[in-house]
């Protein structure tokens, strides 16, 4: 490891400690009220904390609360994180102002700025006319986002994306992207090329 390195594993052993009282208050309101609902607010709290500040509190809190998540991680101002089941993993940057459901996101991944990503497509039913959409429940599905995708400014995501995809700025992602490589865009969104395919073309055409 480098000096630098090593100074920064440093100061995210400083924040795991520092934490650790803001963990406990979690845990002691989570048993007496919705869980879900505690981590959400602690979460909201935590996001109004600017600068490297609040990401160095953010990276220790999830890490300590969310299940496989690394500290090694940079998660924006007022980006919302509503399910404690989330798992992100090392070297993952998500940007301000998103909203994060129930999800798992691999190592190296890019997620812009005013990013939403759903915990599914299914979580409100509306087959019954005559019932209020709100009291027809619905489904929770924690989606997968694969490792070293890059997910562009103000995307929606509400299925699984796999590994090295992107999705470009403003596009909506309803159904699952399950080729690796993928770029894809638009609303709904489809995929436009693959990166691993005509990265393949091109070498071989210059190598010929």
């Amino acid at each position: 490891m480098t000096a630098r390195q090593i100074t920064k594993r440093s100061i995210k052993n400083v924040f795991l400690v520092l934490m650790w009282p803001v963990y406990a208050l979690y845990r002691a309101l989570s048993m007496v009220g919705d869980i879900d609902g505690t981590f959400m607010s602690f979460s909201q709290a935590l996001s109004l904390m600017p600068g490297k500040l609040g990401i160095y509190m953010r990276a220790a809190f999830y890490r300590l609360v969310c299940t496989d998540t690394s500290d090694e991680i940079s998660v924006g101002f007022l980006t919302i994180l509503s399910h404690r089941n989330t798992s992100i993993a090392k070297g993952v940057y998500i940007g301000p102002q998103c909203n994060i459901g129930m999800c798992s996101i691999g190592e190296n991944t890019l997620i812009g700025s005013g990013v939403h990503i759903l915990s599914g497509s299914r979580q409100h039913e509306f087959q019954d006319v005559q019932k209020p959409i709100q009291d027809q429940g619905g489904a929770f599905e924690k989606i997968r986002i694969g490792a070293d995708c890059w997910v562009g400014n103000s995307a929606v995501i509400m299925a699984t994306v796999a590994d090295g995809c992107i999705v470009a700025a403003g596009s909506v992602l309803s159904k699952s992207a399950n080729k690796e490589g993928d770029i894809l865009a638009g609303n709904p969104s489809r995929t436009i090329r693959n990166r691993f395919v005509d990265s393949s073309q091109t070498q071989q055409g210059t190598v010929g």
